[in-house]
């Protein structure tokens, strides 16, 4: 049974239906002020095409409200707000409309309401954060982490083996899969405000990211808007991290971005998703914590929050790098070989982590394009609907121990600010509304499956093979 079942089973009632009438704006002397998206100032977002100031805002989810000021923040807001109502928007200052404005995708759908009407049933509003089992998984997660960080920092044995479980080697291997396990399991629930109803937990928890050479702010930044616009042509940041390297996404044959060793990337994108820590270890981003891939799709990463936390970002860098890169050289000897066991450790990590997220939304049938209805027809799409349809899910709830529910993708996207926790408990629910509403849901078995649908779709999407004919049917 789900933790706390006593009283998840209550009925929820849902959140009604928030509307501004067109006539409330218009009579509000404070939204005369008619103005782009692009003159946000820092402590300004825009939500349905209201501008709001928030320079004063008290956010009883903490500060993070700040982090995306200067932008368009319609879906960031949905997506973590649930139990959404016109109340919610209230409490910040109206100061503009933006003329620009225009919808993407649509909310409140039949399939949304009965979605979340199932759902809630389950997990009580209030509920949805970590449990019991979800903080004993963390901190055994973060007592492994530490653990093994002090034996890696502190380690003069890389190239002894007499004990084999003290060199170089296993230390790097083993090391670099308890940095993936925070990574999974720890600032993942916590950056997306999921660990707890506390701020400060979440805020503390995420710094995980900075322990195992990432950085929270930049991590946000792309994984927040990677989120809200997932598999999107032109806004979804992790489909275009890996250019022009190799491609998730799946361009027609021609296109300037399909390049001709892509044809071959199915047999080599694993081995260079074991560059991913270096890359993101040495990435000067850090600095000036402009997230080049959320500001590659227009987000706007210049306000008084970022700023602020500029010297803690590379603080904690030089931390980490202290303790992984100069210490293992300074304990064993500047030389090649140490140099070899210090990026094990982080291939180790590297592979760990993105190998699990490339499987996410990278799969046979997966839906390459949401947005392209809306391109061709101009109405909105159903974001609920295209969460689903360009997300997978394999195993259950001992994958999730380990992955911290990031196998779960579908319930992930569709609740992002719950704790990963609940996602055994809701995904049979979540699988029976989708066969309801005819909403393709794609669920694996088992992880290798997932797997061998990932290899399948890079190879064809470097190929081009899902643009040829199909034999006898004259269709694409």
């Amino acid at each position: 049974m789900p933790p706390n079942a006593n009283i998840s089973r209550r009925s929820n009632g849902l959140a009604s239906k928030a509307t501004v009438s067109t006539q409330d704006l218009d009579n509000d002397p404070a939204l005369q002020s008619v103005r782009t998206l692009k003159s946000l100032k820092g402590t300004e977002i825009a939500i349905d095409g209201v501008i709001y100031d928030i320079a004063d805002f008290v956010h009883p989810g903490g500060e993070v409200v700040k982090f995306f000021g200067g932008n368009d923040v319609t879906v960031q807001y949905r997506m973590i707000h649930p139990y959404h109502t016109g109340k919610h928007l209230e409490k910040m200052k109206m100061v503009g409309k933006a003329v620009d404005y225009e919808a993407e995708y649509k909310f409140d759908t039949e399939f949304e309401r009965d979605i979340k009407r199932e759902v809630f049933k389950i997990v009580r509003r209030g509920r949805e954060f970590g449990t019991t089992g979800y903080f004993f998984r963390a901190f055994s997660y973060i007592g492994f982490f530490f653990f093994m960080q002090y034996n890696f920092a502190t380690a003069t044995t890389f190239f002894n083996y007499n004990n084999w479980y003290e060199s170089g080697v296993a230390l790097a291997i083993v090391f670099g899969v308890s940095q993936a396990f925070i990574g999974l399991n720890v600032q993942h629930d916590a950056n997306h405000g999921a660990a707890s109803k506390r701020p400060w937990v979440n805020d503390l928890l995420g710094f995980g990211t900075d322990l195992i050479g990432s950085n929270k702010w930049n991590w946000m930044a792309q994984h927040w808007t990677h989120h809200a616009f997932t598999n999107h042509n032109e806004k979804d940041p992790d489909s275009f991290s890996s250019e022009p390297v190799f491609a998730f996404n799946d361009y027609p044959p021609g296109h300037p971005k399909r390049k001709w060793y892509h044809k071959f990337q199915g047999a080599y994108f694993i081995f260079m998703l074991g560059f991913y820590w270096l890359s993101t270890v040495l990435n000067p981003q850090v600095i000036d914590l402009r997230q080049r891939g959320a500001q590659y799709v227009g987000i706007q990463m210049e306000n008084d929050y970022i700023v602020k936390r500029r010297k803690v970002a590379i603080s904690l860098r030089i931390m980490y790098m202290f303790l992984n890169i100069y210490s293992p050289f300074a304990n064993n000897g500047f030389s090649l070989a140490t140099a070899g066991i210090i990026f094990l450790m982080g291939v180790s990590e590297s592979i760990t982590l993105s190998l699990l997220f490339s499987l996410s939304h990278n799969f046979e049938n997966s839906d390459r394009d949401p947005s392209a209805e809306f391109r061709k027809t101009g109405e909105p799409i159903c974001w609920f609907k295209s969460q689903v349809e360009t997300s997978s899910t394999y195993g259950g709830a001992i994958s999730g121990y380990l992955t911290g529910g990031l196998n779960f993708q579908v319930e992930h996207h569709l609740f992002p600010r719950m704790s990963s926790a609940w996602y055994p408990y809701i995904a049979p629910t979540v699988r029976e509304v989708c066969k309801k509403h005819g909403v393709n849901y794609a669920y694996y078995p088992w992880i290798w499956q997932n797997l061998i649908s990932t290899f399948s779709y890079m190879h064809k999407a470097g190929t081009g093979a899902n643009w040829e004919l199909k034999p006898l049917s004259g269709r694409a």
